[in-house]
């Protein structure tokens, strides 16, 4: 837009030159009527076209000024983009924080857990958590599986009545394991 407002600057100087030129000549009074009648006609072209590229010259000005504005909007709107994505960057940062500060307190009673229930409960569990997307046991509550949610059948849930209080249950159809509590329906 720079080069074509300096394009029609540099046209309409060029007409005023040419017509300055011409004028010059036509005040001097040099050549004959004819020539000097000739230079009059083209001075009036000349204004004419002055004129024209003058109009020219405004409407490109006009369109560079728009457009300048709208550069000084985008570099505001950029500026204020990237203060909110600064400002939501600290506030995942600190998310994050606070997300590894809970693991690491839920994390620390995890060793004394682990050797309370015995290594081959653990070992399961891991294995199930590794292929269940880390939700490796499940609450049963009201009769369904808190993993798949699905209902359980009349049969698993006999199956899980009479086992031992104390005996890893699992969902028949999630295979994660199930967690009986008071509000299990059993």
């Amino acid at each position: 837009m720079r080069r074509e407002v300096a394009k029609s600057e540099q046209d309409v100087q060029l007409v005023r030159d040419r017509a300055a030129r011409n004028q010059a000549r036509l005040d001097a009074g040099q050549g004959s009527a004819k020539d000097l009648q000739a230079l009059q006609h083209e001075l009036a072209s000349l204004a004419r076209r002055q004129s024209e590229l003058e109009d020219l010259e405004l409407e490109v000005m006009e369109r560079s000024e728009a457009l300048d504005a709208k550069v000084v909007q985008l570099d505001a709107d950029r500026e204020e983009l990237a203060a909110r994505l600064a400002t939501l960057e600290s506030e995942r940062d600190a998310a994050l924080a606070d997300l590894a500060a809970e693991e690491t307190k839920v994390g620390s009673g995890r060793a004394d857990i682990v050797a309370g229930i015995g290594a081959e409960l653990a070992e399961l569990y891991e294995k199930i958590r590794a292929s269940s997307g880390g939700l490796a046991a499940a609450e049963l509550k009201h009769r369904r599986c808190g993993g798949c949610r699905l209902e359980l059948n009349n049969v698993d849930l006999s199956r899980i009545r009479s086992a031992a209080p104390d005996e890893v249950v699992r969902c028949e159809e999630c295979r994660r394991i199930m967690i009986r509590t008071a509000e299990s329906g059993l």
